[in-house]
Parts: C-alpha cells; structure tokens; sequence
C-alpha cells in the first residue's frame, strides 16, 4: 500500500521561503511531482521529478523560484519555494507516477492529503 504524507506548509508573508516534505511508504515509482490547488480553482501542476537521472520540470509560475528534490532513496520528496508571493497560497498535494514524467493529474495513482500554503501580502 503507498502511502503519502505532506508536511511543511503554513502562513508566511510575500518573499518567504518555505520547505514542503513528502514522505512516502510502499512502491516506489517512476515520477514523482507536486500539485497545488488555490480557492475555488482547479488543481494545477507545480513541478515533477523522474527518470534515471532525476530529470525536472517545472510550471513557468514557479519556474527559478521553486525547487524540486527528493532523498537519496527517494522516499521523501520535497519541493523549496523561494520568493513567494500571494498566488502561490493553495492546498499543495504531492503526487507519485508509475508511468512517464508528466504534468498531467490524472495520470498521477497516488496523492498525498495535502498541506495547506497561505502566503499574505
């Protein structure tokens, strides 16, 4: 059974940084990647990591601005978010993927239960 868990959110001012986490128990998979979803809007792809060699991708909002890693093991996922600003306050979920490297959710089997980002003006 995969299990995910996210911590590390909370409420911050406009250019703070902020560290999410994403341990994660049973199967590894191929992809692993961060969502967020902001008040009364759909769920959006912030950043994926995958492949051999731990290749990234990014959503251009967050694009030189956040960074996504995991452990050694990969186990634990996490995602550093510098510079942050008032559009980036939502629910950040992360996600694993037995298949390909992708921005799209539904393709994503397991999701974490989210932790919530609020970033104040």
């Amino acid at each position: 059974q995969v299990q995910l868990e996210e911590s590390g959110g909370g409420l911050v001012q406009t250019g703070d940084s902020l560290r999410l986490s994403c341990v994660t128990s049973g199967r590894r998979t191929f992809t692993m990647g961060w969502f967020r979803q902001a008040p009364g809007k759909e769920r959006e792809f912030v950043a994926a990591i995958g492949g051999s060699f731990g290749d990234t991708d990014y959503a251009d909002a967050v694009k030189g601005r956040f960074t996504i890693s995991t452990d050694d093991a990969r186990r634990t996922l996490y995602l550093q978010m510098d510079r942050l600003n008032v559009e980036d306050t939502g629910i950040y979920f992360c996600a694993l993927d037995t298949g390909p490297m992708t921005r799209v959710a539904e393709n994503y089997d397991y999701w974490g239960q989210g932790t919530q980002v609020t970033v104040s003006s």
